[in-house]
């Protein structure tokens, strides 16, 4: 059987393109050739079965009292099982948790990664195998989301959050055994729409740096 990578995000793993300019089809959501998900596939081969659960508006932990149904922590069981044995688990979550409305800080913002990764370890998914999990820090939130037609509904709060992401995702993972990589550190680009979503460009960047690190993470 092929090594089953899951890939549980937000919009950005599921594609949304917030400048329909940059989509090969003019859609909303990158097409099949340009999804980092889908390229990471191309790069590791047929060897790799690389599993797409992106979500818009997903958190980590948190209930959205507006939409239904964003928890990870809520979804991670079925998640898991429905894709079992799964060799590597890619958790790329927190930029919608840094939301006004979920009066949550990074560090607990932090807390709620550490309890999604603890209910994933926990789920019998793994072939007998210890939990393999990477925690991936997504990009900071630019400045300029403060200006475009998403702020009033992310608050003000939530660019300097996403900024300390990173430092409290990375405490976390020691404690509980996960990986860790910053997805800032790799030079993600977001857009000059929203800044808060991946251009084409960055999907091919996150593609590149994780297919450079996967195989050296599942045995």
């Amino acid at each position: 059987m092929k090594k089953h990578i899951v890939c549980l995000g937000d919009s950005n793993t599921h594609g949304y393109c917030a400048d329909p300019a940059d989509c090969l089809d003019g859609g909303i959501r990158f097409t099949e050739e340009q999804r980092w998900t889908r390229l990471l596939q191309k790069h590791l081969g047929e060897e790799y079965l690389v599993i797409e659960e992106g979500l818009s508006g997903r958190t980590t932990c948190f209930d959205d009292p507006i939409h239904e149904g964003l928890s990870a922590l809520d979804y991670i069981y079925p998640c898991l099982k429905s894709h079992e044995t799964v060799d590597l688990l890619v958790i790329m979550l927190g930029t919608n948790d840094t939301k006004d409305r979920f009066y949550a800080s990074a560090a607990c913002i932090g807390i709620g990664m550490a309890r999604l990764v603890k209910k994933a370890q926990a789920t019998e998914c793994w072939g007998g195998k210890r939990p393999n999990i990477l925690v991936i820090a997504p990009p900071h939130i630019g400045e300029g989301m403060l200006k475009s037609d998403v702020a009033a509904t992310m608050g003000t709060g939530c660019v300097e959050k996403s900024r300390e992401l990173a430092k409290y995702y990375k405490e976390q993972c020691d404690l509980t055994g996960a990986h860790f990589l910053d997805a800032e550190a790799m030079g993600c680009e977001f857009n000059t729409v929203d800044y808060m979503h991946l251009t084409a460009r960055g999907h091919a960047t996150l593609a590149e740096n994780l297919a450079a690190i996967i195989p050296s993470l599942v045995k």
